[in-house]
C-alpha cells in the first residue's frame, strides 16, 4: 500500500521535475539540498535563488524575440523589470546584469537607480519608465536624471495634469508615454481603473498639450490590466483596443513608436501548474502586427514590466513545525517558528498559494493538517484548496523535526510585511539568506539579514 508522503506527491503531481527532486527523504531545490540550509541557517529563512531570476529574464527575451522572427515583426523587443516587485540590492544587480531595462513607482525608486548608477551597474542608456502618480518629489527625481543624460528616462502620464508638473522649472527635451485607463474584468468592483487616462480623452489630450510643444515627444502608449496576461476574451479584446488605439494616435503623433503591453506573465504556484508561455508571446506579437499592418501603421516597439515573473520563482520560505495540536475529533494543527501573516503576507491578505512541500521525512507516512502561525490572530493559517482546504504532510514523531518550504513566493512578500519592520505580535523578520552559483557551477549561499532582534524593535517603537 502506498501511504508514504513521497507516494502522495509523485501519485498527484509531475514529480520530479526540472526544479524539485528528493534524495534520501529530502528535498532539493534546483540541485541544492534544503536540509543543508537549514543546518547551516535554522529556520524561519528566506532565500533567494538568484539563477532563477536571470533565467527568466533571457527566456522571456528569447520567446518574443522567436515571435517577432516568425511573423517578421519590425519592431524591438524590450524587457522591462517591475522594481516594485523586489527593491533589494541583490535582486537589482542579478536583473542589470541581464540588460534589462526598468520600470519604476515612486520617488525613492529613482533614489535607487541614482545608487546603482553611482556602483557602475546602471547606464545611462537604460530605459527607465516612471509609471505611478507623480507627486513633487517624483517629479523632481525624475527631472534631474534627465538632467544627468539619461535619455531614456520616460516619465508615463497617469493623469492630464501631470505633464505641467515635468515642465515647471524644466528645460530639456522630454520624452513621455501616456497610460491607458482600461476596462477591468466585468467582475471587479469598478468599471475603469483608477490608473491611467480615459480612452476617449487620449487623443484630445495630445492634440491640445503634446503637438505643439516643442519640448515633449509622444514616444509610448502605455496598456496594463490587473489579471495579467490570459487566454481569454477579456484580455484579447483590451489588447485588441489598445493596438487600436496606438494605430489612431500614431496617425497623428509621428514621434509615437513604442507599445507598452506592461507585465502580467503569470508564475507556478502549484505543482500541477501549466501555461504555454511561447503561444502567448507569439499570439501577442501576432495580433499587434496584424491589427498595426490592417491600418497601415508601422508595428511599434514592444515593452514589457514583468515583476512577479522576475523575482517570483527566486524565493523560498522555510519553517521548522515547532508542535502539534488537536483541537477536535477532525482538525490537527502543525505550530510553524514563524507566522504567514508577517512572512507571506498575501496568502492572508488575497488568499495567495504558493509551492508548498515538505522538506524532510518524504518515506514517512502522511497525515492531514492545519497550518498555523504564531499569532493570537485567528487568520494566521495557511491552506490549499487543492486538497480540500487541509495541507499533507509526513506524520509527526515525538522527538523528530519537521520542515517545510514554500517556494516562488519572491514577489511583493517583503514590501507588503515591512521587511525588518514592525510585524503584528511582535514577530521578528526572519534571516535572509541568498544562494548564487559560482564560475564552476557550484552554489554558494551569503547570509544578507540576520533575524531582527528584540532592540531593533524597541528602536523603531521609541524606547
Amino acid at each position: 500500500m502506498k501511504n508514504k508522503y513521497i507516494d502522495l506527491i509523485e501519485q498527484t503531481f509531475e514529480f520530479p521535475n526540472h526544479e524539485f527532486d528528493v534524495e534520501e527523504g529530502e528535498l532539493s531545490w534546483f540541485g541544492i539540498p534544503i536540509m543543508d540550509i537549514i543546518k547551516q541557517y535554522g529556520t524561519p529563512l528566506r532565500i533567494t535563488y538568484l539563477p532563477k531570476i536571470s533565467e527568466n529574464i533571457q527566456r522571456a527575451r528569447r520567446m518574443f524575440n522567436v515571435a517577432m522572427a516568425k511573423v517578421d515583426y519590425e519592431g524591438d523587443y524590450h524587457y522591462c523589470y517591475c522594481t516594485k516587485s523586489s527593491h533589494f540590492s541583490f535582486v537589482m544587480e542579478e536583473v542589470l546584469k541581464n540588460g534589462s531595462h526598468l520600470e519604476t513607482s515612486s520617488a525613492f525608486d529613482l533614489n535607487i537607480m541614482e545608487s546603482l548608477f553611482e556602483q557602475g551597474l546602471l547606464k545611462p542608456e537604460t530605459y527607465v519608465l516612471c509609471n505611478g502618480f507623480k507627486r513633487p518629489m517624483y517629479v523632481e527625481n525624475i527631472q534631474n536624471f534627465i538632467k544627468n543624460g539619461f535619455t531614456n528616462v520616460i516619465p508615463i502620464l497617469d493623469n492630464i495634469f501631470e505633464l505641467d508638473l515635468l515642465l515647471e522649472d524644466f528645460s530639456e527635451m522630454l520624452n513621455v508615454g501616456i497610460r491607458i485607463a482600461s476596462e477591468e474584468e466585468p467582475k471587479f468592483n469598478f468599471y475603469t481603473s483608477r490608473l491611467g487616462i480615459r480612452y476617449n480623452d487620449i487623443i484630445p489630450y495630445y492634440e491640445e498639450k503634446i503637438a505643439n510643444n516643442k519640448q515633449v515627444n509622444l514616444k509610448m502608449l502605455h496598456f496594463f490590466i490587473n489579471t495579467g496576461v490570459k487566454d481569454t476574451l477579456y484580455y484579447w479584446n483590451e489588447l485588441s483596443k489598445a493596438v487600436n488605439l496606438y494605430c489612431e494616435l500614431k496617425a497623428v503623433c509621428p514621434t509615437l513608436d513604442s507599445l507598452n503591453i506592461g507585465g502580467g506573465f503569470p508564475i507556478q504556484t502549484h505543482l500541477d501548474f501549466e501555461y504555454d508561455y511561447e503561444y502567448m508571446a507569439e499570439e501577442i506579437v501576432s495580433q499587434i502586427k496584424q491589427i498595426c499592418n490592417q491600418n497601415g501603421i508601422p508595428e511599434p516597439h514592444i515593452f514589457t514590466e514583468f515583476g512577479s515573473y522576475t523575482v517570483g520563482e527566486s524565493g523560498a520560505m522555510l519553517y521548522s513545525i515547532v508542535n502539534q495540536k488537536k483541537q477536535n475529533d477532525r482538525e490537527l494543527w502543525n505550530m510553524i517558528d514563524s507566522s504567514f501573516m508577517t512572512t507571506l503576507p498575501d496568502t492572508w491578505a488575497i488568499n495567495q498559494r504558493y509551492v508548498f512541500l515538505a522538506v524532510n521525512n518524504w518515506e514517512s507516512e502522511y497525515e492531514r493538517v492545519n497550518l498555523g502561525g504564531l499569532t493570537c490572530d485567528s487568520e494566521d493559517f495557511y491552506n490549499a484548496e487543492v486538497h480540500s482546504n487541509a495541507v499533507f504532510l509526513p506524520k509527526m514523531e515525538l522527538g523528530r523535526e519537521q520542515y517545510i518550504g514554500f517556494f516562488h513566493m519572491g514577489a511583493y512578500q517583503e514590501s507588503l510585511s515591512g521587511f525588518g519592520g514592525i510585524q503584528h505580535c511582535l514577530i521578528p523578520s526572519p534571516k535572509l539568506v541568498i544562494i548564487d552559483k559560482d564560475e564552476d557551477g557550484e552554489y554558494f549561499t551569503k547570509l544578507f539579514a540576520k533575524e531582527q532582534s528584540y532592540k531593533s524593535m524597541l528602536k523603531i517603537l521609541g524606547y
